[in-house]
């Protein structure tokens, strides 16, 4: 049985031993992870999707863990290839704890060159972006609106492969790629304006050329591009 709570840190522990003499399952899911952690998650998405195999160890550890429930391990077996497995572990993890990531660490003994790539790159992260996420000569009004369908073509036309890590950045998920990629198979501009128009339609108001901008910035994209966009 899963029993799913929600306690302070320093009670999980206590807890979990309790719940275990029930034959009961902790489920740790107080509180998100670390922004900082997420970055790193997100920064390196594409490469942990192509290097991590998740059927074996990563997500039986997981769940030993109380990282994942049941529910999640079912769903993740239930996708169709291991890079979907891979992406949607990729998306339920920043939900599941500030632990999630250290319990993520530890679920790759398989995958030594990961882990020390996941290390190297937490230790590099910077948490926050910089106060100045203003872009020179825009006014701010026009920095707190959303992109037309234009000004959306004009960006896919600037962007090349790093169109993927920006729309993650923006909080789409892998799912939403797959799915414009599969509407437009042989057209990586359509798939890039349909990929910022559903961000539009989903953020709203929050998709705003300053989101934009951060989520380049976070992407390693080259930010400069909205400067095109009022040509």
């Amino acid at each position: 049985m899963v029993l799913l709570v929600s306690v302070p840190s320093q009670s999980g522990f206590r807890l979990q031993g309790f719940l275990f003499r029930f034959g009961l399952r902790y489920v740790c899911a107080d509180g998100e992870m670390e922004a900082r952690d997420k970055q790193v998650l997100r920064s390196l998405r594409l490469d942990l999707g192509a290097e991590v195999l998740v059927d074996g160890l990563v997500l039986q550890y997981l769940y030993q863990e109380g990282v994942l429930t049941e529910h999640h391990v079912q769903e993740i077996k239930a996708q169709a290839t291991g890079l979907r497995k891979t992406m949607l572990l990729l998306d339920i993890l920043p939900s599941r704890g500030p632990k999630a990531f250290d319990a993520f660490l530890d679920s790759l003994q398989e995958f030594p060159w990961v882990r020390e790539k996941l290390e190297k790159a937490r230790e590099e992260a910077v948490t926050e972006l910089p106060a100045d996420d203003g872009i020179a000569g825009i006014p701010p009004h026009v920095l707190n609106s959303s992109p037309s369908d234009r000004q959306i073509n004009q960006l896919a036309q600037r962007l090349g492969p790093e169109w993927e890590p920006v729309v993650l950045s923006l909080g789409m998920s892998q799912t939403d790629i797959y799915r414009c990629k599969a509407n437009h198979p042989h057209n990586v501009q359509s798939q890039m304006v349909e990929a910022f128009i559903r961000w539009r339609q989903r953020f709203g108001k929050e998709a705003t050329f300053q989101s934009l901008h951060r989520g380049l910035r976070t992407a390693d994209a080259d930010p400069s591009v909205l400067q095109h966009l009022w040509e």
